[in-house]
């Protein structure tokens, strides 16, 4: 209660009220200040803070509010970096205190030192502030699964022969700007033709005769960049560019391996040999049922009575989600130190061993949506059981919700780390506009009582 209060307090002025869900998040974070902290090291890790000089880097607080702001108001770095200048609510929230904005470039560094471990960390504390405040008590879990994409196209091995090539020689090139002594032959105009061609001919004869010619001259860019890293740079910054080459030769032999093992020799690839990217080499292939293939990866979430996303795990390959019950009742039992009276989950996540394990665990009433064969259901009443059913179904409109509204359903973050970071910074914002609903209800019902 004592943050609805303070809340409410803020909601009466003038600058927060047309803007409740910030005066909640700023309400939060004044009265527990302790939850900045938990990304604290993250992003100072081993530099001082000082109070001497010009205050141009933000404080941890201040990084911590601008992170929240983009996600909340869905804006890039740039348009972060606007909305300080533009926005009354922006500046009062970050805490600029009359000082000029801080550059898209210097938030961009500081947010994305922030680990998913720690945003986890920090999505539990904002969900136990919630239950402090009797909005949630984990009584009810349900669990389900989707996908979010990557950032990248569609990967044909066309497409991805000619990714390589292209991107080779634009490393080459930014290399000889630093380098006088490097030297190759420019491939790209050729190979460039070729995939156009390869993309509109139909015929397999003609298409093996395509790829034949395209893989000689993926094979010549690959021997010459082999040639180039022989030499070492002498400038820092050829050496960095050479680093990024180095990274890049184990992506041009696999691409290339897995072109010539399927156009050329007829093979089929499994997947487990495939990459789909050699900008996003993170990126898996999720089949479910019939469905479209989706390139990017599987999260799996629990929510609660209050809708408020409990758990939420962003998953390397394709996992049963058989094989993701346990640990995510493992996990909210030991963040939030409570086992559910019931839990409803789609029937995917249904066997004989996750029930006994919720039996095991102490919980009441267990209920799959669709079970097959001789496993059952676990409830005091029928009744109960279909009312868990179509509470269950309630967390598709969670997970719509959570990605419509935070236009997740494509991260455009690069590399798994920040991918990951992305899709719980979208989570923790999807909790606060949730949390923001559940006291606007409290406070417009205090008010109708009065």
């Amino acid at each position: 209660m004592k943050i609805f209060n303070e809340w409410v307090l803020r909601f009466n002025k003038a600058d927060w009220a047309s803007s409740p869900e910030f005066g909640l998040i700023d309400t939060v974070l004044e009265s527990h200040p302790d939850i900045i902290k938990i990304v604290k090291n993250d992003i100072v890790k081993n530099e001082k803070e000082s109070n001497f000089g010009r205050k141009d880097v933000p404080t941890v607080e201040q990084i911590v509010r601008s992170a929240i702001f983009k996600e909340m108001k869905g804006l890039d770095y740039r348009e972060l970096e606007f909305a300080q200048k533009d926005s009354r609510i922006c500046s009062t929230f970050i805490k600029l205190d009359d000082r000029r904005p801080f550059s898209f470039q210097v938030l961009q560094k500081y947010i994305s030192k922030i680990t998913a471990t720690s945003l986890h960390e920090l999505l539990v504390a904002i969900n136990k502030i919630a239950i402090s405040e009797g909005f949630e008590d984990v009584s009810k879990l349900r669990q389900d699964s989707t996908t979010v994409k990557t950032n990248i196209h569609y990967p044909t091995n066309n497409a991805l022969v000619w990714d390589c090539i292209k991107q080779t020689h634009q490393l080459l090139e930014a290399l000889k700007k630093e380098e006088e002594d490097v030297h190759y032959f420019n491939y790209i105009q050729g190979a460039k033709k070729l995939y156009f061609k390869i993309n509109v001919t139909k015929s397999d004869d003609k298409r093996l005769v395509l790829f034949q010619k395209q893989l000689i001259i993926f094979s010549k860019t690959i021997n010459q960049l082999s040639n180039v890293l022989k030499k070492k740079a002498k400038t820092l910054i050829g050496t960095a560019i050479q680093a990024q080459l180095y990274e890049l030769i184990d992506s041009l032999l696999q691409v290339y391996d897995i072109t010539n093992r399927k156009e050329i020799k007829g093979e089929a690839v499994p997947n487990c040999d495939k990459i789909f990217s050699i900008f996003e080499r993170h990126t898996d292939i999720i089949v479910k049922g019939s469905r479209d293939v989706i390139f990017g990866h599987k999260v799996n979430l629990a929510t609660g009575r209050s809708n408020l996303i409990l758990d939420i795990q962003t998953l390397l390959g394709n996992p049963s989600d058989k094989q993701l019950y346990q640990p995510t009742l493992n996990r909210v039992e030991t963040n939030y130190e409570k086992i559910p009276r019931d839990i409803a989950t789609d029937g995917g996540y249904a066997c004989t061993d996750n029930l006994n394990f919720s039996k095991n665990k102490g919980i009441a009433n267990i209920v799959f949506n669709k079970i097959v064969g001789s496993l059952q259901n676990t409830t005091s009443s029928k009744k109960l059981e279909t009312q868990l059913k179509k509470w269950r179904s309630g967390i598709e409109a969670n997970i719509s919700n959570w990605k419509r509204g935070f236009n997740i359903a494509t991260c455009n973050w690069k590399g798994f780390p920040h991918f990951e970071s992305k899709i719980i910074w979208s989570a923790i914002a999807y909790n606060f506009r949730v949390l923001t609903a559940l006291f606007l209800d409290k406070y417009k019902l205090q008010t109708i009582k009065v």
